[in-house]
């Protein structure tokens, strides 16, 4: 799949696309929309290394959003699929992004997600999510148990 410049518009079938705005700006509907009342936030700095383009397995939390964002300024790419009431995303409805580094996403709660992506050999990533997320709140899809292996088709360059 060829990953698209993720926009507001385009990414709001999976949650939001958060830029900077000005110190005192009044909370509205473009600030991250965030559900962590089921739990204990937990804000924390992940090192993720470069594990190629290519992916069978995708998740999803159905008690928060996530929040993701790349540290100095690096670019990356995500898989995404809108929310399901299946325990499965619909293989057709899989999209990928190129997210820029002077912004985060916000993702929804139930979207399913793979990556980050990158060509960097490691990218410092800030994950905000529950203390318990990766434990007790991913589900996972795996396509290589109905034999699809998916890909992102890497960029010439990311952004």
């Amino acid at each position: 799949m060829s990953p698209q410049q993720i926009t507001s518009e385009n990414f709001q079938s999976y949650g939001q696309v958060i830029y900077a705005t000005s110190d005192g700006k009044a909370y509205d509907a473009t600030a991250a929309q965030l559900v962590l009342q089921n739990g204990i936030p937990r804000f924390y700095i992940m090192s993720l290394a470069h594990k190629g383009y290519k992916f069978h397995m995708l998740t999803r939390h159905v008690k928060c959003t996530q929040c993701l964002g790349s540290l100095g300024g690096k670019d990356w790419l995500i898989a995404v699929a809108p929310p399901t009431n299946t325990v499965y995303p619909v293989l057709a409805e899989i999209a990928a992004f190129q997210i820029p580094g002077n912004c985060f996403i916000k993702l929804d709660v139930g979207t399913w997600h793979a990556g980050p992506y990158f060509d960097d050999q490691f990218i410092d990533f800030y994950n905000l999510e529950l203390i318990d997320t990766n434990t007790h709140d991913h589900d996972s899809y795996n396509f290589a148990n109905d034999n699809w292996e998916l890909e992102i088709a890497r960029p010439n360059r990311l952004i």
